[in-house]
């Protein structure tokens, strides 16, 4: 952790920061990152058996106050420093998730569309990663209840304040609207954005190329999918209040199709067991009141004295349903093919891993903190571990680590290595095994030297 502090800088910008607690967030990343999902109460228990940068015990009320401590000015200028050292002319990923809270006195935590189904209130939080590093270089909280498409303007916003320049984002559908695509075209922002295919442009385009899109020459037999690229016009609109008026121009915009041949399998097999099911509670007559419209949408009821009820597909509306299954869409403003842009918008999946370790590894799911400030602070410090993690993960899968281990396995195989110290005597490294050294070297990373 030492050694990968300051491979990235972290030791640096963290001093700059934060001069006389640097070593206190560096000391409380590295326990959550090796004591997987512990409270921060156990600090004092790991710190008798670990050398860390701070050195001394950092007792739970200690570690609020130094939360508390954490200003926005601070935060931002480490943004600065560390976009810096970020890889200049990459994609951005760009996500959000959904943290529970047990605490309503929070003024950002509010029920809003929770993407675990939790029936707690929320906040949500914002993640930029880049594609090269595969590192997160901003992240920002807001209310719970603001959807994705809300938050692109702030973002943009937010990025130009911190000195990022123009930038290229890849962002899931969630973040689609048309205010959204003119604002990053307004911005000259390269983009890549997962869309639905009931979106009138999107359908219009596909039902033109439905035939070419399966054939043989636009497969990708690694992946099981085709591809396949088509040149549109957007409709770009911009309202100009000082002016009072309301530019209208055509841009160009590429839209990418694909057919996954998986995804259609199981789409088909969800959507057969969903009519299934309908067809038993109309049959049955045991109606569910939310599926009115598909009930209206597949089948035919009608009912006689003699017969009783009867149901019946309406075959053509299935039909029609089937149509698009194993079909999805991106669309861009950068020329690119279908599989490049398939890959970029892949990379975002390194936001949804770090949404696991923020909830899980780093025990996050559910928020305890009472105050703004508090919160905030503890937000800063799971930033600064999860690079930590992110730069591990980088490093496992670089050398192909994850084939022997997980990555706890992997922490806790380095972790019963020991070390003594005496007074007025450097640090001595107890016996360390071949499997141990070779994990050090496989990483990147020099291994302690032993005495032994």
């Amino acid at each position: 952790m030492d050694q990968f502090s300051n491979e990235l800088g972290l030791v640096d910008d963290l001093k700059l920061c934060f001069p006389d607690t640097y070593k206190k967030l560096l000391s409380i990343a590295y326990f959550l990152i090796l004591e997987d999902n512990n409270p921060l109460y156990r600090f004092e228990k790991w710190h008798l058996t670990h050398k860390h940068p701070y050195g001394n015990d950092i007792s739970s009320p200690r570690s609020s106050e130094l939360f508390s401590s954490i200003t926005d000015e601070q935060v931002n200028k480490f943004f600065k420093l560390q976009g810096k050292r970020r890889v200049e002319d990459e994609y951005w990923a760009y996500d959000s998730t959904s943290i529970s809270s047990y605490s309503e006195t929070l003024a950002q935590v509010q029920y809003g569309k929770n993407k675990e189904d939790d029936k707690l209130p929320q906040l949500n939080l914002l993640l930029v990663f880049g594609e090269k590093s595969g590192l997160p270089f901003y992240y920002r909280k807001l209310a719970g209840n603001i959807p994705d498409s809300k938050t692109v303007k702030h973002l943009l916003e937010d990025l130009d304040i911190l000195g990022f320049g123009k930038s290229k984002f890849v962002m899931d559908r969630g973040f689609y609207s048309e205010e959204n695509i003119n604002g990053l075209y307004r911005e000259h922002i390269k983009f890549l954005v997962g869309t639905k295919l009931s979106l009138k442009l999107i359908k219009k385009n596909v039902d033109e190329v439905y035939d070419d899109i399966r054939m043989f020459v636009n497969y990708d037999d690694s992946i099981r999918t085709y591809g396949y690229t088509v040149t549109a016009d957007w409709d770009y609109t911009q309202k100009r209040p000082y002016k009072g008026d309301v530019i209208k121009e055509k841009r160009r915009i590429y839209i990418h199709y694909y057919y996954s041949i998986e995804k259609g399998a199981d789409d088909e097999a969800a959507f057969d067991q969903r009519i299934a099911s309908l067809y038993n509670e109309l049959k049955n007559n045991k109606l569910v009141e939310g599926h009115q419209k598909s009930y209206n949408e597949f089948f035919e009821v009608k009912e006689t004295p003699k017969r009783g009820r009867q149901v019946t597909y309406k075959e053509d509306a299935i039909k029609k349903a089937r149509r698009y299954f194993g079909y999805f869409a991106l669309i861009s403003n950068e020329t690119m093919d279908a599989f490049t842009a398939l890959h970029l918008y892949r990379m975002k999946d390194v936001v949804e891993k770090a949404f696991g370790n923020i909830k899980e590894r780093l025990n996050m799911r559910r928020l305890l903190v009472s105050s703004e400030k508090g919160l905030d602070g503890k937000l800063f410090v799971e930033f600064i571990a999860l690079i930590l993690i992110s730069h591990l993960d980088q490093k496992m899968k670089k050398a192909e680590l994850y084939k022997n281990y997980s990555m706890q396995q992997l922490l806790d195989k380095l972790d019963v290595i020991e070390c003594f110290e005496d007074e007025g005597k450097s640090m001595r490294i107890g016996e360390m095994l071949l499997k141990q050294d070779e994990i050090y070297k496989e990483l990147g990373v020099e291994p302690p030297p032993s005495s032994c």
